[in-house]
């Protein structure tokens, strides 16, 4: 097995800027398959932008990025992204089903309705993250965690095998749902 087959994710030289600005500069790193790897630094540092990066969100200045042995683009049904908390409109009328479907639209061709197997994965993500019998409660109606979890769901439910969580542990101990 080759070097390169252990890593999951690798960077190389990866530079992106916004206009002048560089947000990124020149990062290089490994990060092999299987591992639970955190990204720290203060607000501003270029955590969520490597993020959007690795997802092929935002083009490169200069560099490359891998997912396995293909790029970003190639590589998407592989990625799950959970978002940072106050990038949601929680107002939005939506259930938690509705939320955790959401990840099964990438397998879903255009005008197509999910099928018996996607609901199947969308009920066993809910199960797994504990949050079936609040299924069909309004997204706005949850606590801060119990709001990640959702997003964590529909994740699973993607059938994605590389997470990439944006401040994954804001609001796990957050003030009780809205009435």
């Amino acid at each position: 097995m080759s070097a390169s087959s252990h890593n999951i994710i690798r960077l190389r030289d990866v530079t992106v800027c916004y206009g002048r600005v560089a947000a990124l500069r020149g990062l290089t790193v490994d990060i092999p398959c299987g591992s639970l790897t955190a990204v720290v630094g203060p607000n501003g540092a270029g955590k969520s932008t490597l993020l959007r990066a690795i997802l092929g969100w935002l083009p490169l200045t200069a560099g490359e990025i891998r997912i396995g042995d293909a790029h970003p683009q190639h590589a998407l049904p592989r990625l799950a992204y959970l978002p940072q908390r106050h990038v949601i409109d929680w107002d939005f009328p939506i259930t938690v089903r509705e939320v955790v479907e959401q990840g099964r639209y990438p397998a879903v061709r255009v005008f197509r309705r999910l099928g018996r197997h996607d609901h199947e994965l969308v009920d066993r993500a809910l199960a797994e993250l504990d949050l079936t019998a609040l299924a069909d409660r309004q997204i706005h109606r949850l606590s801060g965690g119990q709001q990640q979890r959702v997003f964590l769901a529909r994740a699973l439910a993607q059938g994605a095998d590389i997470f990439l969580l944006d401040e994954p542990l804001t609001g796990w101990t957050s003030s009780p749902p809205r009435s």
